[in-house]
């Protein structure tokens, strides 16, 4: 099932180029607040059969007449993946934006994770807005998202995928280092705008393996990078067992599973477009931050 946030925060399952409105599983308080698919999430198990019939039933829109919004607007925690593909760990180390160079031998599994702004999620119908900071540049990167389903602690991998809810399209937009300006890496990932999301979080059943996907990513029309996930280092099962060990995942959470090889800038006027198979794809406008 495809689950999607639109227009004023209301919630929908999408199907055949349309959109039908589920808001009503949610408390009456919760409909038309950005937390709402928080809430559907916390209930799905009890909710998940209503959610097929009313979406067989329920009025139809196309979505071309919707404005489909970040599938999760606020989750309590954003989590990201560093250095999970050997190419992109490549690619970085010999990067003039990396002063000093990578970490010797180290990659996610030994890195663990970062954690990236909530405030830095956007939607497929927004844009990336570019601050403006002298002398910088800001790279694509796109990711698999993983939308945590159950409440997760010190879980094992053997049942990890049991807490996830489903996956989206992400993209990680980082401003680059310079060899004078060394910023810490959450606040270079952290500018609004700087992790889109989309089109819709599709269920965990619909994607049997998550480490097997084909994952692209293309600026105006070129193909700019092109992996799959069965290249990442480290795992989605061991990626939330991990994590989960630190601190408590919540339904709603978001994990950036981390980026292959191929990352490169973006600037005011392009088109930035997302694939992931078996999840969807969106394309999002860059533009300049007017504040």
């Amino acid at each position: 099932m495809k689950i999607a946030v639109f227009d004023d925060y209301r919630l929908g399952v999408v199907g055949d180029g349309s959109i039908r409105d589920i808001s009503s599983l949610v408390d009456r308080p919760w409909r038309g607040h950005p937390l709402a698919v928080n809430r559907l999430i916390e209930r799905w198990d009890d909710v998940r059969e209503e959610a097929a019939r009313q979406s067989a039933a329920a009025v139809i829109k196309p979505l071309p007449e919707v404005r489909l919004r970040a599938p999760v607007p606020q989750p309590r925690q954003l989590l990201a993946a560093p250095l999970n593909y050997h190419q992109h760990i490549s690619e970085m180390a010999s990067s003039p934006h990396v002063p000093g160079g990578l970490p010797p031998e180290q990659t996610s599994r030994e890195l663990g994770f970062f954690v990236k702004a909530s405030g830095s999620i956007c939607g497929p119908s927004d844009a990336i807005e570019l601050p403006r900071w002298s002398g910088r540049v800001f790279h694509h990167e796109c990711e698999l998202g993983v939308v945590i389903g159950r409440t997760a602690r010190a879980v094992s991998r053997q049942r990890a995928r049991e807490h996830v809810f489903g996956y989206v399209c992400l993209i990680d937009v980082t401003m680059r280092m310079n060899r004078e300006f060394q910023e810490e890496r959450p606040m270079r990932k952290s500018f609004e705008t700087f992790t889109p999301i989309g089109p819709w979080i599709v269920t965990a059943d619909e994607v049997p393996n998550p480490d097997s996907l084909g994952i692209r990513l293309w600026v105006n029309g070129e193909l700019r990078q092109d992996g799959s996930t069965a290249q990442m280092i480290v795992g989605v099962d061991e990626l939330i067992a991990s994590a989960s060990s630190v601190v408590t995942l919540h339904p709603g959470d978001l994990y950036a599973t981390g980026t292959p090889a191929g990352v490169g800038p973006i600037g005011p006027g392009d088109q930035v477009s997302v694939c992931v198979d078996k999840v969807g794809e969106f394309t999002i406008p860059v533009r300049q931050r007017d504040w």
